[in-house]
């Protein structure tokens, strides 16, 4: 390493520059780890230590924060939260400045999260579900019984929604729309 001539434009004083404990390796990532003494410019350190994070980051696939996993998700960041709080949704790493850094697994079980509530799915069928995906082995016939159950209480609630649009068709039909002393929609309401 050469050292910039004191008189040079681009000199940085002493102050600006300081000697860090450098480690060649990470005990997480490498079986033997290395230290040396290195004396580096603090902008550069910075650099260094921001480049050799984001090669970490990609080696283990791509990393979301919160905003970016909720936008790539559809889930609002509170919903991410409570999901996660209640155990549908791992607990993420965490970042140096302690963020959340989700990942493509967390992209997809919150898609899969997503997509059952939307068919549906109560938080303890959903929390069933996952629980049978998660082996590598799903058994199909526990899904089957968790869908036909479903199944049979939208159907439920179907038959129950045809009966109250057959209910207040009727009676809007009855109501004029004028100033009346008794509305139909009010009766029929009042007496359901």
């Amino acid at each position: 390493m050469q050292h910039e001539d004191a008189s040079s434009p681009t000199a940085r004083p002493p102050a600006a520059s300081a000697c860090v404990l450098f480690s060649g390796g990470s005990a997480r990532f490498a079986s033997s780890i290395e230290f040396i003494m290195i004396p580096y410019d603090l902008y550069q350190l910075r650099v260094q230590v921001l480049t050799m994070a984001r090669k970490i980051t990609n080696s283990r696939g791509p990393v979301f924060t919160i905003g970016k996993l909720a936008a790539l998700s559809g889930v609002h960041l509170e919903t991410i939260r409570y999901f996660e709080r209640i155990g549908l949704l791992a607990q993420p790493e965490r970042s140096g400045g302690g963020h959340r850094l989700f990942s493509a697994k967390h992209l997809a079980r919150l898609n899969f999260i997503r997509r059952a509530r939307e068919m549906g799915f109560s938080q303890d069928e959903v929390r069933a579900l996952l629980s049978l995906s998660d082996g590598e082995l799903a058994s199909c016939g526990e899904v089957k019984t968790l869908a036909e159950n479903h199944l049979s209480k939208i159907r439920r609630k179907l038959r129950d929604l045809k009966r109250l649009e057959r209910l207040l068709a009727s009676t809007v039909v009855q109501c004029t729309g004028g100033k009346v002393p008794r509305c139909p929609v009010i009766e029929a309401i009042a007496s359901a």
